[in-house]
């Protein structure tokens, strides 16, 4: 998932995303516990694609943040 794909989700959407990517990681990382995957650089895949979509969600709560403090002074 590209970030200009990341920016374009709503809110809601970006947290179902997350709770999806974090479990298809979980999903990856016991069937390679078991047996070798196929391709071991989807888990790389998957833990970047989480991170960007974490970045995202903290970058637009502190953007909240910072237009709450700022329409209040």
């Amino acid at each position: 998932m590209k970030n200009s794909e990341i920016i374009e989700l709503s809110q809601e959407e970006l947290t179902a995303r997350l709770k999806e990517e974090k479990a298809a990681l979980n999903k990856l990382k016991f069937a390679h516990a078991v047996s070798a995957v196929e391709n071991p650089n989807v888990i790389k895949t998957a833990r970047r694609n989480i991170a960007r979509i974490a970045t995202e969600v903290s970058k637009r709560k502190n953007e909240a943040k910072s237009q709450e403090t700022a329409s209040e002074a």
